[in-house]
């Protein structure tokens, strides 16, 4: 009988809004016992697990799998870079930016039969100013409302919501200094998205060109718009057509350099933090194993998929917000149309 692989389960228990005891009952009765040697370790603090990670991957385990947001597969990933060590993902995040790009179903249950199939793809990741990033890396208004969101208290997409159509009403565009491939361009721009896989999450595809194999950065630039750009660029960020918007420049890159006037924030797959003037953004090629599903076309998701995810979405939002909603949004109506602020901290 062969040697069973060891597998760990990372649990993050405040990721999300599912319940982590749910699945890791469902890991015990759905996982193959005849292929794998489980183990369940949470994650106590941020940073936790790339101490756990890491040493999973030292002591040379077939898998460590994320139970959590991308922000926990951020952490993970960054320590089983270059390793024999795969990545498995059951995603509970707000956005599952990465498990979406990669076609791991969103029920819990079906991202344990994807681990189960053992099948191993190699992808590229990506690095600013030295720290990996999976899916997607920015400056200007995404990494400002991901450092909101991050101060919010609590998670989930009607916080992300909330913080993004509030900020944006205050948000100006900043000037960059760009040095891409020898080629130098200066821009004044809402945002700067780099990406390695092509969306933030959600299903928005803000890089909607941008594959996880090709070695090269996909980068998206949103220079300023009015009022009246709004809904055809919400409408083109969901239905993967951004790039063909008026107000977008989009290249690909093995090596992006971003100048700008001062300090601010940046994010790397939506985790906010600050760093200074000059920033540098690299693509590796080829660094991370990851559990994926078997026979899927590449980013490009069949209709039943795309239902049942989108199913699965509505139950977990049903089951935490409703009432959430109700209490957020009650006698509240005059927050929203605020004058801007003539001074914004951060970026």
């Amino acid at each position: 009988m062969d040697e069973k692989k060891q597998i760990t389960f990372i649990v993050n228990p405040i990721s999300g809004i599912l319940d982590k005891r749910q699945i890791v009952e469902w890991v015990n009765r759905k996982l193959d016992k005849d292929a794998y040697e489980a183990k369940f370790v949470r994650t106590e603090h941020a940073g936790h697990a790339v101490e756990i990670a890491a040493r999973e991957a030292e002591a040379d385990a077939y898998a460590v799998v994320a139970v959590g947001g991308d922000g926990t597969i951020n952490e993970i990933a960054r320590s089983l870079v270059h390793t024999q060590t795969a990545l498995g993902i059951i995603p509970c995040g707000s956005g599952n930016g990465l498990a979406r790009h990669l076609q791991i179903p969103l029920d819990p249950r079906r991202a344990i039969s994807v681990l189960n199939e053992e099948n191993v793809d190699t992808i590229d990741y990506g690095t600013i100013n030295g720290t990996p990033f999976f899916c997607t890396c920015g400056v200007g208004f995404d990494a400002f409302v991901s450092l909101q969101f991050s101060k919010a208290g609590r998670r989930g997409p009607l916080t992300y919501l909330q913080k993004t159509l509030l900020e944006s009403l205050r948000y100006r565009p900043r000037t960059y200094e760009l040095e891409m491939d020898g080629y130098t361009a200066r821009y004044k721009a809402f945002l700067i998205a780099c990406g390695n896989a092509s969306q933030y999450g959600n299903n928005a595809y803000i890089t909607p060109q941008a594959t996880v194999d090709d070695g090269l950065l996909d980068v998206t630039i949103l220079e300023p718009f009015t009022a009246l750009d709004v809904p055809a660029l919400a409408y083109q960020l969901f239905h993967k057509t951004i790039d063909q918007n008026s107000r977008i420049k989009t290249f690909r890159c093995q090596r992006l350099k971003i100048h700008r006037r001062r300090p601010g924030v940046v994010h790397y797959d939506g985790d906010p933090v600050m760093m200074g003037e000059d920033i540098e953004v690299d693509i590796v090629k080829h660094g991370l194993r990851v559990l994926v599903p078997r026979n899927v076309e590449a980013d490009s998701p069949n209709v039943i998929q795309r239902a049942q995810d989108y199913i699965s979405g509505l139950e977990q939002l049903n089951r935490s917000y409703f009432q959430r909603l109700v209490e957020d949004f009650k006698g509240k109506e005059g927050q929203w149309f605020g004058k801007p602020e003539e001074k914004r901290g951060g970026e």
